[in-house]
């Protein structure tokens, strides 16, 4: 069962290989990226919300994938897509595909972090020496 609501908001769902060109789309009609936010749908998936704006009106789109999947960047389009990106690395343990620049996992977390936040249950290796 899903952790909240599908009936709260109507958000258009996405196909992986649609976010780079809905991105793009929503840009050309001169909206810009607001926020992403990466949410655990269940034990097997997480969606990753995208929110875009103008003036007071704003646009969101999801992507559900499952966990450890890749994800293609916006940064491309969104430069400021990176930070938030390299975030949801850090947290969920998403990785995205097409970074312009990777953190590989260290934008909020320590080298020696060997636990994705958000996922207790995921280990991973420290990313640098002690």
């Amino acid at each position: 069962m899903s952790q909240y609501s599908e009936t709260l908001v109507d958000v258009p769902v996405l196909p992986k290989d649609g976010v780079v060109a809905n991105a793009q789309r929503v840009k050309d009609r001169g909206l810009r990226l607001v926020a992403m936010t990466a949410v655990d749908r269940d034990e097997a998936s997480v969606d990753v919300l995208y929110h875009f704006g103008h003036e007071l009106s704003v646009e969101h789109s999801r992507l559900t994938v499952l966990k450890g999947d890749t994800v293609p960047s916006i940064s491309g389009v969104f430069f400021a897509a990176l930070l938030v990106e390299n975030e949801i690395q850090d947290q969920f343990g998403l990785t995205f595909e097409g970074l312009v620049l990777d953190y590989h996992r260290t934008l909020l977390l320590d080298g020696d972090v060997t636990e994705v936040p958000f996922r207790s249950n995921v280990k991973i290796p420290p990313a640098r020496s002690s």
